[in-house]
């Protein structure tokens, strides 16, 4: 019995571990370049096309949600006339 509670502490020690499982080389060197490069292209849109389309779809959700608030305003300060 004592040696099943031993042999289970062990596993469970064994199994539960802090150190990274998977080895990441440093790329923070390569991203330093590309973001420093002066090539006229915006910080925000260096990273590629995932962050233009990013960009687009921020721009297109503020825009209509601004639309759809001012809309909203409107609609709200004239009254319905009732019959």
């Amino acid at each position: 019995m004592l040696q099943n509670l031993l042999a289970l502490r062990q596993i469970t020690q064994r199994s539960i571990s802090t150190a990274p499982q998977r080895h990441f080389e440093n790329k923070v060197a390569e991203k330093k370049n590309l973001f420093q490069e002066d090539n006229g292209i915006p910080v925000h849109l260096k990273g590629g096309v995932a962050d233009a389309l990013l960009y687009r779809a921020t721009m297109v959700l503020t825009v209509g949600g601004t639309a759809y608030v001012i809309y909203q305003l409107a609609m709200a300060s004239f009254p319905k006339k009732q019959d």
